[in-house]
Parts: structure tokens; C-alpha cells; sequence
């Protein structure tokens, strides 16, 4: 076991965020004893000596961006409340709050190399970083903790394999390699569990986010089953959410409903995660797309899909799921007693006669956008919004009328690539 990081050491890493990062989105395994085949180590950069086998600096040193041209994203995902985003790029990465559009800060370390992932814990000072582009900052087998108060990593995470996503709560930690997830104590970086999946290059895994439950959502081996891991009920259910391959999926932050998609792309389907019924099956389009986003809105009245297709749609839900964030609900859902019931074929009246499609539930606004780009979608802070990253660098917030439905307006857009930083 390695203490990493003693409890209230956490508590005040935790404190300083508030007065840190916190402050400026307001304003507008010391030992290296292997767990299993695939875990290398957990340690503390505090305490440990740097590896002979690495290259790499482990506390590089944050520097000014000297470059004049846009850098190449690598990585692009929205923190757990959707209230900022961050930015991994072949240049260092950079942190967006999302309401008002403002750049928080961005960090270039010495060697200027390249972050494949960027993952935040809602506005803690506190991120896990991997190397990626073809000059990466670190390894793509290892997870950095970086401390932005200290300026330096603080603590790693070293597999044998290379790391396809991370998820952070305020709790743990969750790694995704090809066909293995694992579950770390937060402060002291314990494994607390592993579960294999099916090949998952895509690195898809979920976690909810209330202190109260903890629910973990991945792919399972047969294909199109999802595995649900409740820690809080110490229940695991096996969903067969598809007959192909699961493309993409969504959990509420309270972990009680689940959206996932296929490689299709067709249909998206909600569950319920604690007994796995089907609770309602939406319609994105009949030919096939790819899926690369879903998004629920903090009470589960919407949910916001993107895919290849350049259109990103926003469907009606006969769901509950009150928001387990960290902040107060948004206002997305303010107008429920108003909002368009689910949208359906004029046809729906001989479901049974004709094919499903024609009895299908689709979506009630929409927004269109240019084909060829890969864009993430979240509900955004203000009224009936959906904010929409690209990446090309691109930001749009649109407003959908939740009674009348129809094509979204356009309320801003803007190309966070070419700000010039805080």
C-alpha cells in the first residue's frame, strides 16, 4: 500500500481549489510492486526517485506559449457539471469555463509536448493528464496527477498498456485500457477493483458522480451488453442494450439512468441501471451514423446526441433523475409542465402494421452543423441551451424552445483556439 496522499492533505489540496481555479471560473506507489499483469505502479512523485527507464521529467515546468499558430487538439471533454471543459492539445492543454466563454488558463510544460487526455474533477486544482500526438508530455501507459496549485505532477499511475480514457469522481480514480478497467482510491491511489471488458479502444466508461452512490457503467464481453457496477448496493447487472457493438453511452450524474448507442447509430435507448428495463427507446435518423456524443440534462427531462451525420438533436425523455452535481440544478428543464411530449411518426396510430420505424419516438430541436468534424454535446447553464465544443476549436451555445420544438437558434459561436489566454 502506498500513502500517497494522508486525508487531510486531501481535504486541503480540495480547500485550495475553491481559492484557486475555483476563484477565477466565478469571476465572468512509492514502492513499485506490480498489482497484476497490467498495473506497473502507483507513486508518489513526492517521494519517489525518477525512472531510469523514462525520458521524461515528471514535474516539467509550465512555460509561455511561444507559438503563434493554433495547436492540434488531441483531446476535447466537458468537467462533471458541464460548467467548463478542457483541452488537450500536441502543445499542452488549456482549461475553458463554459458561462461566460473565458480562458481559465493554459499550461505548456518544458518539453511543449502533446496531452492526449485532460480530465478534471469539477473545479479542483487537481487533473489527470496522459502524453499523446506524436510527441507526447509523458507516456501514453502512464496517468499524471498534475497539481496546478504546485505547478509540478504530484502523483502517477504506470500500466503496461496504453491508457484509452480516464474518469475522475472526488473519490477514485478509473482507468480504461483496451479490455481492463480499474478503480483507484483517490487519496492513496489503492486499487479498489478491476473489471475486464470486451476490446474497448474507444476507452467508453461512465461514473456517476453523487457522494452517496457510485455507479460505473463499460462495455461487457458479449456485444452490445453493458456491465453495471453499483459499489454503493455492491449489485452488478448485465444489460443487453444493442445487437451490435456499443458505440457510446451516458449516465445521469446520480447513476440511476443510462443512454447508450450502437456502432449503427440508428436508435438511442435509456435504462434504468438498477434493474436494467428499458425505459424508453428515441430515433436519431434511419441511416447509420456514428454516435459521438450523448449528454442528459441534470433532471433527465432531455438528452443532447452528435454523430457524423453534422446535426445534433435534443430528444424529450419520460424519465426522472434528479441531478446529483455539485452545484445547483440548471434551468434546462425549468418549463417541464410546457415541453413537447416525445415526437412521433404520424404514422404511430398502426404501430404493430407497419415497420417500428414509422411508430418511432424523434427528436424535438435541432441544429445543424458542418459534416467532418467530431463535436461533444452538453446542456448548458443557462435556459434550454445546449453548448457544442468541435474539434476545430469551435463553440456554439444554441437555445431550443422546448414547447414549439424545431431548429435551434443560435444564441453565440466562437473559436476558443484563437484566444489569446487570461
Amino acid at each position: 500500500m502506498v500513502n500517497v496522499c494522508q486525508p487531510s492533505n486531501l481535504r486541503q489540496a480540495s480547500e485550495a481549489v475553491q481559492s484557486s481555479i475555483g476563484a477565477r471560473l466565478e469571476e465572468d506507489r512509492t514502492d513499485s510492486s506490480a498489482v497484476d499483469d497490467e498495473v506497473t505502479y502507483a507513486a508518489n512523485l513526492s517521494h519517489s526517485k525518477p525512472s531510469p527507464n523514462s525520458a521524461q521529467n515528471p514535474n516539467p515546468s509550465p512555460s509561455d506559449d511561444q507559438s503563434n499558430s493554433p495547436p492540434n487538439l488531441l483531446h476535447l471533454s466537458f468537467n462533471q457539471d458541464h460548467g467548463c471543459f478542457s483541452v488537450g492539445t500536441d502543445q499542452g492543454f488549456r482549461i475553458y469555463n463554459c458561462d461566460p466563454l473565458r480562458e481559465v488558463f493554459r499550461r505548456v510544460l518544458d518539453r511543449g509536448g502533446g496531452f492526449g487526455i485532460v480530465e478534471m474533477v469539477f473545479r479542483w486544482n487537481l487533473f489527470a493528464v496522459v502524453g499523446g500526438g506524436s510527441d507526447p508530455q509523458f507516456p501514453a501507459t502512464k496517468v499524471m496527477i498534475w497539481n496546478d496549485q504546485q505547478n509540478r505532477c504530484t502523483r502517477e499511475l504506470s500500466f503496461r498498456s496504453e491508457v484509452r480514457a480516464v474518469r475522475l469522481r472526488r473519490d477514485r480514480i478509473v482507468v480504461v485500457l483496451d479490455q481492463r478497467v480499474y478503480v483507484y482510491n483517490f487519496s492513496n491511489l489503492k486499487v479498489m477493483h478491476m473489471v475486464e471488458t470486451s476490446e474497448n479502444p474507444k476507452g467508453l466508461c461512465e461514473v456517476s458522480q453523487a457522494a452517496e452512490s457510485f455507479v460505473l457503467v463499460c462495455p461487457w464481453l458479449q456485444k452490445g451488453q453493458v456491465r453495471v457496477e453499483n459499489y454503493s448496493s455492491k449489485k452488478t447487472k448485465f444489460i443487453l442494450a444493442h445487437g451490435s457493438r456499443i458505440a457510446c453511452f451516458a449516465l445521469t450524474l446520480d447513476g440511476k439512468v443510462l443512454a447508450t448507442a450502437s456502432t449503427k447509430g440508428t436508435l438511442v435507448r435509456i435504462y434504468n441501471t438498477s434493474d436494467g428495463n428499458l425505459l424508453q427507446e428515441v430515433r436519431r435518423g434511419a441511416d447509420r451514423a456514428e454516435i459521438y456524443s450523448l449528454a442528459f440534462s441534470p433532471t433527465a427531462q432531455w438528452l443532447a446526441v452528435s454523430s457524423d451525420k453534422g446535426t445534433v438533436h435534443v430528444f424529450s425523455l419520460q424519465v426522472n433523475s434528479v441531478s446529483a452535481g455539485n452545484d445547483k440544478p440548471h434551468n434546462a428543464a425549468s418549463d417541464a409542465s410546457h415541453a413537447l411530449p416525445p415526437t412521433r411518426s404520424s404514422l404511430s396510430f398502426i404501430k404493430g402494421v407497419l415497420p417500428k420505424y414509422f411508430s418511432s419516438e424523434w427528436s424535438v430541436a435541432q441544429f445543424r452543423l458542418h459534416e467532418g468534424c467530431q463535436y461533444i454535446v452538453a446542456f448548458g447553464h443557462q435556459k434550454n441551451t445546449v453548448v457544442i465544443l468541435g474539434m476545430d476549436g469551435s463553440f456554439y451555445r444554441c437555445q431550443f424552445d422546448p414547447v414549439s420544438g424545431g431548429e435551434m437558434t443560435q444564441l453565440e459561436f466562437y473559436n476558443f483556439l484563437n484566444s489569446k489566454g487570461p
